[in-house]
């Protein structure tokens, strides 16, 4: 009997380790497509674009920078996660099914708030599902992508507000050289510096981050 239950301890710990690395190869793509990551890298990355900065900052630093934002956005989610699965699983109360189950609630419920109703029900359609009454109906595999739709949409609509600005120094700049014949020498030459100017004037990033985590409320 001693080493029946020592040799069921043995699977169980082997078990929990194969889930974590499991769960740890697929971490970068639930990181990308359950958070705010999505929206906010491509929002950083229009910022760069708009100003005409070429690789300033570097990728690295922008992934960086939307990687830790992401967190912030998402500590309050993450929090719930762990009172509601982690800490009860880790106490043997629940077993890994109800952790998972209980872990999702919590992400389902703010991937829920920002997806918009219009590209649910259009991945409801496509996975030809009965149409759900409760939020607790729609599966999840129909929410992820739904949810991913709506974050590039939200970006993309936040980052033509970030190029208008830069785009009237832009034309600003290309109409006085043509004024003044200058029409060999290039626009984003003389426009790159005054850009930056700007933006630094108005404390471009504060609020770039700003706008972006309140973009979550």
């Amino acid at each position: 009997m001693i080493v029946s239950a020592t040799q069921a301890v043995s699977v169980q710990g082997t078990t929990q380790i194969m889930l974590l690395f499991g769960l740890l190869a697929v971490l970068p793509s639930l990181l990308m497509v359950m958070t705010g990551f999505t929206r906010i890298v491509i929002v950083l990355g229009f910022v760069r674009n708009a100003l005409g900065t070429q690789q300033i900052p570097p990728n690295q630093v922008l992934v960086g920078i939307a990687l830790f934002l992401s967190l912030f956005v998402m500590t309050p989610t993450l929090r719930k996660v762990d009172s509601a699965a982690i800490e009860p699983y880790r106490h043997h109360t629940i077993d890994s099914h109800q952790a998972i189950v209980r872990g999702l609630e919590p992400i389902r419920t703010f991937m829920f708030k920002q997806t918009r109703d219009s590209d649910l029900a259009l991945f409801v359609k496509l996975s030809h599902s009965k149409r759900p009454r409760t939020r607790a109906d729609v599966s999840t595999h129909v929410l992820i992508p739904a949810f991913i739709i709506s974050e590039l949409t939200t970006a993309f609509e936040i980052g033509f507000l970030i190029y208008l600005p830069f785009l009237i120094i832009d034309m600003i700049v290309s109409s006085t050289l043509m004024s003044m014949g200058m029409m060999m020498l290039p626009p984003s030459l003389i426009s790159l510096p005054f850009k930056i100017l700007l933006f630094v004037l108005v404390d471009g990033w504060q609020l770039v981050a700003q706008s972006l985590i309140s973009s979550f409320r």
